[in-house]
């Protein structure tokens, strides 16, 4: 046996006058790069640099976004806000967990004094920075487990994608699942050191909880693959693919038991949100036409999603949807080059929640642009994986192949041109859309420069800004100055407009939040309008209106823009008359020069911020509002998306 000294013998240190010779045979070299990795802190910095400028430009797309998240955040914050149907306690398909986490973040802005313009902003760009860490992780479990041409794909398609500058940063649970589905598929990728079942699970879980319940349905592939692999294993290998299952499970069941007892806490009952979601778009109530939950809000046919990724991801579209049979014919097939460091079987297991995805959505006649969000990573994968084997293939330089009698010269050439032009097009789309409709989300800061009315027309004093057919682009009261509120005017819209939370002080015996709980009337699913929902023109101090050359003028939809008896300009931004413009330019930006031919120019409208003008001999009496609190109801409003 042998004694402590000995042992210090043994691994006596070098001398430090002598250092110990190092020869080829010890020296170890250096871990080679391979080509095309990137460090993925490196991937992390230019993820976030794209969805900060996202964050800080991009408009606001979906009113959903704004009337279902932004507002029952800033009635968290602020104590008022804009209510949809969703949140009555009486349908209840929308959690305030979900909320309630958002305003978390906000709120050391706001205990620190930070204004309401800058917590949202501050929110974006936080989220564009969850979304970035989250996709870097995938991008470092690609390259380390499939291969760098892949992950460098995926990344440039993240960073650059028109459909990524708005998904990356929206206030929805659809951006939500599509952070933790990069997750959950970063662990059902990465093998090493043992399989990641659990953790798979539970993010998939988290987002199909807490975010979109549907976002489940990409579990299902990856599932099958461990349930695949469990088969050829022993008693004891079953056994533990059949824990880890219920350990993922369990994880995602206290995940909801949270979410669960934050929306007890707001609604003063049980529900269950995510099933109440599922209920809805299935068994939702029907209108007199027939139309059935969502569809009362509108159908779409079957190549909308096609058409809508491919203004967002143009070329990556169809290497999305061909990395399937290219994978095929790469095993299947003779000399086909481009040979990962998983199996056939495993990429076909990675391809295919893209198109399953993409298959069930098509199905269903209601469809919009947020339902494919948590499916765009896994198009810029589906994109990566094709790249990769075309690349191999064009890179080829056996004289067997047809390709290797180009010069290597052309074609390195002539990707770099393909890669050039995937990039402009992502520029001149994404630059587009800002300059087209960005006066939205820059008209209200206005109102932080201009003096508001001294005496607002409110019911406690407060300045109103009017909202006619321009509703549905609001962008939130967080971009209004505090004081200043947002009513709507009767339009030519007969759907269901938003109300408002309760704002009954909770010193009345109601408690915190009493508008998250008593049940408002005009509710409906049904999209069935609530003249409840709207003020009268002669109450506004400030109209955002717009005027388009496409613009037809009614009785409810005047021209308040050249009203000038009436009402003064603060601010006219342009504003894209999508309906007068060509197709080219809705969809690119373009030069406002002579040399560009008139039908591929843009035409353009005014958006603007509208003072009313004081008239000395008219005294505009306040409405009075008499708050008959009751814990069995209260007047609030309604919205018409689901």
């Amino acid at each position: 046996m042998s004694t402590p000294g000995a042992v210090r013998q043994r691994f006596k240190p070098p001398s430090p006058t002598r250092p110990p010779k190092v020869t080829a045979a010890t020296q170890k070299p250096p871990p080679r790069q391979q080509p095309f990795s990137i460090e993925p802190l490196t991937a992390f910095y230019l993820l976030l640099l794209s969805h900060t400028l996202a964050a800080l430009y991009h408009p606001i797309q979906d009113c959903d976004e704004t009337f279902n998240y932004w507002e029952p955040t800033h009635y968290l914050t602020e104590g008022h806000g804009f209510q949809t149907w969703e949140y009555s306690p009486d349908y209840a398909i929308r959690s305030w967990g979900y909320a309630g986490l958002h305003a978390l973040v906000m709120l050391p802005f706001k205990l620190f004094g930070v204004s309401k313009v800058v917590q949202f902003y501050a929110l974006r760009i936080f989220l564009g920075a969850i979304c970035a860490a989250c996709e870097a992780r995938l991008f470092a479990k690609l390259q380390a487990c499939l291969h760098p041409r892949i992950a460098l794909t995926f990344l440039f398609v993240l960073a650059t994608s028109p459909g990524m500058a708005h998904a990356s940063i929206a206030y929805l649970p659809s951006s939500f699942a599509m952070y933790f589905v990069c997750l959950g598929t970063a662990s059902f990728l990465d093998w090493r050191g043992g399989l990641r079942t659990a953790h798979g699970i539970w993010m998939f879980g988290l987002a199909s909880t807490l975010g979109w319940p549907f976002a489940a349905l990409l579990v299902l592939p990856f599932l099958a693959e461990v349930g695949f692999m469990a088969s050829f294993n022993d008693k004891e290998g079953v056994i533990d693919t059949a824990w880890s299952g219920v350990n993922g499970v369990t994880r995602s069941a206290l995940g909801l038991l949270a979410q669960l007892c934050v929306d007890w806490f707001f609604y003063k009952k049980l529900v269950v949100v995510p099933l109440n979601i599922v209920l809805y778009n299935v068994f939702g109530s029907s209108t007199a036409d027939g139309a059935k939950g969502p569809n009362i809000y509108g159908t779409e046919p079957w190549d909308f999603y096609l058409k809508n990724l491919a203004l967002n991801f143009h070329v990556f579209l169809p290497l999305a949807l061909v990395s399937m049979p290219l994978v095929l014919i790469q095993h299947f097939g003779p000399g086909v080059k481009g040979t990962t460091k998983a199996s056939w079987l495993r990429g076909v297991v990675f391809l295919t929640p893209f198109y399953l995805w993409l298959a069930v959505f098509t199905l269903q006649p209601h469809k919009e642009e947020r339902f494919m969000y948590p499916a765009y990573p896994l198009l810029a994968l589906n994109a990566g994986w094709s790249c990769h084997i075309l690349w191999a293939n064009l890179g080829s330089v056996d004289a067997r192949d047809l390709v290797s009698r180009i010069p290597i010269s052309l074609r390195r050439a002539g990707v770099v041109v393909a890669v050039a032009t995937a990039l402009g097009v992502s520029v001149l789309r994404t630059v587009g859309t800002l300059a087209a409709y960005g006066a939205p989300l820059s008209i209200y800061q206005h109102l932080h420069i201009t003096s508001p009315l001294a005496h607002g027309s409110g019911v406690n004093g407060e300045t109103t800004v009017c909202l006619g057919k321009e509703w549905y682009r609001f962008p939130t009261h967080y971009l209004l100055p505090k004081g200043v509120e947002a009513k709507f005017l009767k339009s030519e819209f007969d759907g269901l407009l938003p109300g408002e939370f309760s704002t009954i002080p909770s010193a009345q015996g109601f408690g915190l939040f009493p508008g998250a709980w008593l049940v408002p009337a005009g509710m409906n699913d049904a999209n069935e309008e609530d003249l409840g929902k709207y003020t009268e023109v002669k109450y506004c101090d400030y109209i955002v209106d717009s005027l388009l050359p496409s613009t037809q003028t009614t009785t409810l939809e005047p021209d308040y823009v050249h009203d000038e008896e009436g009402w003064e300009r603060v601010k006219c931004l342009p504003f894209l008359d999508a309906a007068s413009t060509g197709m080219v330019g809705r969809m690119l930006w373009l030069p406002e020069s002579p040399l560009v031919p008139e039908r591929f120019r843009r035409v353009w409208g005014e958006y603007c911020l509208l003072k009313k003008r004081e008239k000395k001999s008219e005294s505009v009496a306040r409405p009075t509002v008499e708050i008959k609190g009751a814990r069995d109801g209260y007047v609030a409003g309604v919205e018409h998306m689901a």
